[in-house]
């Protein structure tokens, strides 16, 4: 039936213009004139009624685009962002742009998506639509749900496995335009969970991608949150195995399911609302802020907005500019050459030359860098991101001649071009993967880091920007601020008038000649310019002369300053850096003074420290400090009207904050020769130090306080100088590792007066010892068990500023809760184990062997599911064990090896754990494992509670009397008249 024409036909016209007005803001209704818009109303005259509609909004749309280019040209500079971005590269964008809407019905929607694409050119050029309930089933064919352009994939419901009749299902539309290679993985469709897993190879994708895979999702409103998870994780966990270097993408409709703890490295991009005040409508990956969302309108009846998914990530090649490197080209001819050149050398013309240390010092430091620049030449080479590391010059000229005969259309010369290239590439990932496992089978940590980054395109944002040239002056000035406060410095003669003295120990040529051989190539060279590698190659060559230079340095209680000189190189604490306190100063020093000061501390080792001082200290770990730390807590609470206040005290810069005079006097009182003092003295006074940020160098400052970071001495140093800060009362615990220092208040019927006395003394020793605190990142928590009706507690102030409270703390790696708890501990542990577990796959789709992933697995994944598994397994709940035992069924599947379960390892561990407390007299829990008048068995600690008696000692106890291997230990060790 023809319809109804006329003057309703201009009214008709205009109301679609206004609508579109609000569907496209760009649209404006003075682009149309009346002879225009008169025109399409002639048209449309003639056209069935079927198609009135849809043709009179799909010519305005046409027209209003031609319109807007030929009237509106974007003017230079005034528009940008990312929709600019995706609109100049179309379907080139690094990932792929995307359309996500819960439309209720597709059927009763297609009409309407179709005016979206024709109206909208984001909408046309969009790479894929998702949608969810779509409320199909097998009699709805294809062909009614037709876009142009566009491949429709679908998923509808089964009333089998939904046990629903109606309702659900999933589908997407892939944009021909950017891919036609479209592959559907997996169909999934329960009472909790429907999904469609497509994977898709587009036209263009950057080389750090093989493929992008979508997962379209509905959840329903009344399905269960951990079963919904569970299913997801694991249909995702399969797709990672089987396409590791893919783009996976999980979009849909999540209704009230989060997947921060089941998929916790996936981030959500959608920041908007998209059902009323709800965010409902959810899209992850495993990079934050890779997409920026859009509301528009929903498609007819429904109540989800729908959401345009906008890519702000860029490339690698784009991102991160090709850098250039000086290295130097090491080989075993110049290597030989080099170890004759030294052994050939005549030291004592040097020693007979120059008649001080300091002379003598830079003329042999001089002359090895010397040496080594003549016999290894070195070049310039540049590195760009996107390359692969087996990537070489031979491999490229291949690739260029592949190209060009493909160019040149010969079919021959393109297939044996083609065939040289791919085995050459097959040969240069066989070498490459042979020197990965040899990194792996000699536990070379550093280096199998460095291809696994090479591998994967792995970017650092860690980086400090050399915009600012003025940047390395200010950090060194900030980091010789501490020079200004007054009792610091030490004066010229305070050194002299101490007088000669006779050294403790003289330095054996083997001691010197062992540790050169130990060291790392790969270390950095110092001030001084000697590499690493040359004092490991020629360790023979090069003993005899440093013996007698540390010997020298020893007997004149004098550090030469060549090896007190450093580079301070700034390293980010954080990606996005505030202020120039963001920048932690890393002290790169002589690699010869590393080796000098090793033998001292091997020397100050046999000085007694306080026994709560956990850091550097053999038969002492993080593991033992928090054991000991959550022991106290738990045994106090066991009795009536107890509860527990921890401190967790920051300092600022503690390391640059020692006084050097007042270390001298703390070493003199613990027993240390007063040579040695005076060395040490000599060592952290008149140091000259530059900031180096990439190229830039600061000027030479000279500073005498503090200890410098990343020195071997530094923090055994800084372990003497805070001996003397102990607890004077009983219900007071301090813990020390190094600068944490944790104050734990074991408090019996709401009695503060000893804590707060404990505070109140710390704060003062911190300021007559020049130790600054830091209360802004200073944290307390309180772990009270007791009934919801008592009081409320007084905050604690230090310097009359409040300690926040905080709920749980990172304590020494480990995450403690206020109520004891360690679930949030665990999902922190199993999100930075599935980050790694990325790893594994990247060697598994690299074909390394079985025993090379098992090493990496064991080094890398193992070591963070076990961190301090003793002071968290026996408490865990059975949900929290269950995470952790997924991430390793996940890696068993990935190497094909059965690995061994946690609970197996933590029995392990618990053994261990007791039998080293056993064996160290000095523990400060040995005093726990006392054996019965038998001998063969310990005495069990009484517990009233289940949380105490699943702690890290009840349960030792219980390991250590359950093994027979323990019996004979106990017998022979503990009590041997009894054996």
């Amino acid at each position: 039936m023809a319809p109804i024409y006329g003057d309703a036909v201009w009214l008709c016209v205009y109301i679609c213009l206004v609508l579109l007005c609000f569907v496209d803001n760009s649209v404006s209704l003075i682009t149309y004139d009346r002879h225009e818009l008169l025109c399409i109303r002639d048209t449309l005259q003639n056209l069935p009624a079927s198609d009135y509609w849809r043709n009179v909004v799909g010519n305005i749309g046409s027209q209003d685009n031609a319109y807007r280019h030929k009237r509106l040209p974007r003017k230079r500079g005034k528009r940008a962002g990312v929709l600019v971005r995706l609109r100049q590269r179309v379907h080139r964008s690094p990932l792929p742009s995307m359309i996500l809407s819960n439309v209720r019905s597709l059927t009763n929607k297609q009409d309407e998506l179709a005016i979206l694409i024709r109206s909208k050119r984001d909408a046309a050029a969009c790479s894929v639509i998702c949608l969810t309930e779509t409320w199909l089933d097998g009699s709805t064919p294809d062909e009614g749900l037709f876009l142009p352009g566009f491949t429709l994939l679908r998923a509808d419901r089964s009333q089998q496995d939904s046990q629903k009749k109606s309702g659900g299902g999933v589908c997407s539309y892939i944009n021909q335009s950017w891919s036609t290679n479209s592959v559907v993985l997996s169909r999934h469709c329960s009472t909790e969970l429907e999904c469609l897993i497509v994977k898709c190879r587009p036209f263009y994708l950057p080389r750090e991608f093989s493929s992008v895979i979508f997962t379209t999702v509905y959840i329903p409103p009344k399905a269960g949150a951990k079963e919904a998870c569970r299913q997801l994780a694991a249909l995702i966990t399969e797709v990672e195995n089987s396409s590791p270097d893919s783009v996976v993408l999980i979009l849909g409709d999540f209704n009230h399911v989060d997947l921060k703890k089941s998929l916790p490295k996936f981030k959500q991009q959608i920041h908007i609302t998209t059902r009323g005040e709800k965010t409902l409508d959810k899209c992850y990956w495993v990079i934050s802020n890779a997409y920026h969302s859009i509301a528009w309108p929903p498609l007819g009846r429904s109540d989800h907005n729908t959401i345009f998914l906008i890519p702000r990530y860029r490339q690698k090649l784009k991102s991160t500019k090709p850098t250039k490197k000086v290295i130097k080209q090491w080989s075993i001819q110049a290597q030989n050459e080099l170890k004759e050149c030294l052994h050939t050398t005549d030291w004592s013309v040097f020693r007979d030359e120059f008649t001080t240390l300091d002379e003598y010092c830079d003329a042999v430091t001089s002359y090895i860098h010397f040496a080594e620049n003549v016999c290894f030449p070195s070049k310039t080479v540049t590195v760009y991101s996107n390359n692969k590391p087996w990537f070489s010059k031979d491999i490229r000229m291949l690739y260029l001649e592949r190209k060009s005969a493909f160019q040149s259309g010969d079919i021959c010369q393109y297939s044996l071009a083609k065939y040289a290239f791919e085995r050459a590439v097959r040969k240069a990932k066989a070498d490459y993967r042979a020197k990965l496992e040899a990194k792996l089978g000699v536990h070379d940590n550093r280096g199998v880091w460095q291809s696994l980054q090479q591998i994967t395109n792995y970017k650092n944002n860690h980086t400090v920007s050399d915009d600012d040239p003025s940047l390395p002056n200010k950090l060194n000035e900030l980091y010789c601020r501490f020079e200004c406060n007054s009792e610091c410095s030490v004066s010229s003669n305070f050194l002299n008038d101490i007088g000669p003295l006779e050294p403790p120990f003289l330095i054996e040529e083997t001691e010197v000649r062992s540790l050169l051989r130990k060291q790392n190539c790969r270390k950095a060279s110092g001030p001084d310019k000697v590499s690493a590698a040359t004092i490991k190659w020629c360790a023979n060559e090069l003993s005899y002369v440093f013996t007698d230079i540390f010997n020298w340095s020893l007997r004149l209680c004098k550090v030469p300053a060549c090896f007190k000189s450093a580079v301070i190189i700034p390293v980010p604490k954080k990606s996005n850096v505030s202020c120039l306190n963001d920048y932690r100063p890393v002290a790169l020093t002589s690699v010869i003074m590393k080796v000098f000061e090793r033998l001292v501390a091997n020397y100050l080792s046999a000085t007694s420290l306080d026994p709560h001082q956990f850091a550097y200290r053999d038969n002492r770990s993080v593991e033992d400090a928090v054991s000991l730390c959550t022991h106290n807590i738990l045994q106090h609470l066991e009795g009536p009207a107890t509860y527990a206040r921890v401190l967790f005290i920051d300092f600022s810069s503690a390391f640059n904050n020692i006084i050097p005079k007042r270390l001298f006097d703390k070493l003199l009182g613990l027993g240390v020769k007063e040579s040695i003092c005076k060395w040490i003295l000599d060592f952290l006074t008149d140091r000259s130090q530059v900031v180096r940020v990439n190229n830039l160098l600061s000027k030479s400052m000279s500073t005498s306080i503090g200890a410098p970071q990343g020195c071997v001495l530094s923090p055994l140093l800084y372990s003497f100088y805070t001996n003397d800060c102990f607890s004077h009362h009983d219900s007071v615990k301090i813990f020390k590792f190094a600068d944490d220092t944790t104050v734990v208040g074991l408090i019996t019927n709401d009695d503060e007066s000893a804590y707060r006395t404990e505070v109140s003394s710390l704060a003062e020793w911190c300021t007559i010892n020049n130790l600054s605190l830091n209360i802004s990142k200073t944290k307390e928590m309180v772990v009270d068990f007791r009934s919801k009706n008592i009081k409320s507690l007084q905050p604690l102030a230090i310097k009359d500023k409040t300690v926040e409270w905080v709920e749980s703390f990172r304590f020494l790696g480990t995450t403690i809760s206020s109520n004891l708890k360690w679930n949030l501990n665990v999902s922190q542990i199993v999100k930075k184990a599935q980050q790694r577990l990325f790893f594994l796959r990247q060697l598994r789709k690299f074909k390394v062997s079985k025993a090379g992933m098992l090493h990496f697995y064991r080094a890398v994944i193992e070591s963070i599911l076990t961190f301090s598994i003793t002071v968290w397994w026996g408490s865990c709940s059975t949900e929290d064990k269950s995470a952790l035992n997924r991430v390793v069924s996940t890696a068993s599947r990935i190497i094909g090896l059965d690995l061994p379960r946690i609970c197996d390892i933590y029995n392990i561990r618990l053994l261990k754990t007791g039998l080293k407390i056993l064996k160290g007299s000095s523990h400060p829990a040995n005093s726990l494992f006392i054996p019965l008048p038998s001998g063969r068995r310990l005495g069990s600690i009484r517990s009233r509670t289940t949380r105490f008696s699943n702690s890290t000692y009840p349960q030792a106890v219980r390991a250590l009397n359950s093994q027979q291997q323990s019996t004979f230990l106990l017998q022979t060790q503990l009590c041997p008249s009894s054996s």
